[in-house]
């Protein structure tokens, strides 16, 4: 008898991303008899070559981009077929689902398995799922819970932005697996990235409004990409809640990123679908939040500047 290989779950890596590996993978060991599941994190840099990712390996995809070749499939981000023909393969079925209307990604699975599969989730996979739908949904309560708020959730959040290592968000999914959010965020290693990236924000809050470069039609513009500037996704609304919306550029260890999003406290009249614009960009995303990776420091400037453009635009039609 052929012995079976390893199953690779690709997660995004973020909360959301962590939680709906973690999810998974405890579903397909209690219900499908997986018994050599292993998590390992994918982000937008590896979409090049997509057609040949994890190729010879038995793999699933949470969170991320429909691949045609993965045995199960997880995801809500509208932006996730990257091309026409993989929107034609895809088809629901026991193993696969998708559901753009879902504020996260773990809830969609839970629902899946309890449906397919009859997976009853425990209420630690329950807390899991809620806090997933605040936290990538930008459902917070105000901005000073998001920037401030002390929940073990929102400790884990704030911890992802300084990783001691580089594959940190993998051992974090693989204690989800069987730890509570409390549980984590009581590690020593949580502990100290929590405290390190409270100092960050505090430090980033105040070097936000030098970055600014335009505030027009409730569109603010701003340029964070020197690697001397700490960055934090909230602060163009802890500073100007009267935006609309923020779009900037901040560094990555790919390169750069381009980041636009709405404003949760102070939502337009007549919201625009910000992940398909940044798809003329190499990006994606949701509604109300998305991002890009140009090739370069100026090429990333370039296209926020259209992409603000763009959105004080339409907000002036709308």
């Amino acid at each position: 008898m052929t012995e079976q290989q390893p199953l690779w779950i690709r997660y995004h890596r973020d909360f959301d991303g962590m939680v709906s590996g973690a999810v998974l993978a405890r579903v397909l060991e209690k219900v499908r008899g997986e018994q050599d599941i292993r998590l390992s994190s994918v982000n937008y840099d590896q979409r090049t070559n997509w057609s040949s990712f994890a190729e010879g390996l038995r793999f699933a995809v949470v969170d991320f981009h429909f691949h045609p070749r993965a045995e199960y499939w997880f995801d809500h981000h509208p932006t996730t077929f990257l091309t026409p023909e993989l929107r034609a393969a895809y088809e629901p079925s026991d193993r696969w689902a998708w559901d753009e209307s879902s504020p996260s990604c773990p809830p969609l699975i839970l629902r899946h398995a309890a449906e397919h599969w009859g997976y009853v989730a425990n209420a630690r996979f329950q807390e899991m799922a809620r806090w997933s739908d605040i936290i990538d949904a930008a459902l917070f309560e105000s901005v000073d819970q998001a920037l401030f708020g002390e929940d073990p959730a929102l400790r884990i959040m704030r911890s992802l932005s300084v990783p001691p290592e580089p594959n940190w968000t993998d051992t974090l999914a693989q204690a989800m697996r069987t730890q509570s959010l409390a549980e984590i965020a009581a590690r020593p290693d949580v502990e100290r990235a929590y405290e390190r990236a409270a100092r960050n924000r505090d430090k980033a809050l105040r070097q936000f409004v030098p970055t600014v470069h335009s505030v027009e039609n409730d569109v603010l513009l701003y340029d964070a990409s020197s690697n001397k500037i700490r960055r934090e996704r909230f602060a163009p609304f802890y500073h100007y809640p009267e935006v609309h919306y923020c779009v900037g550029v901040i560094p990555t260890r790919a390169g750069f990123h381009v980041s636009a999003g709405e404003n949760p406290w102070n939502k337009p009249e007549h919201p625009l679908h910000v992940g398909e614009l940044m798809e003329a960009f190499g990006g994606g995303g949701h509604k109300a939040v998305g991002g890009a990776n140009p090739p370069s420091l100026e090429a990333a400037i370039n296209a926020s500047h259209e992409i603000a453009k763009a959105l004080r635009e339409r907000l002036a039609q709308a």
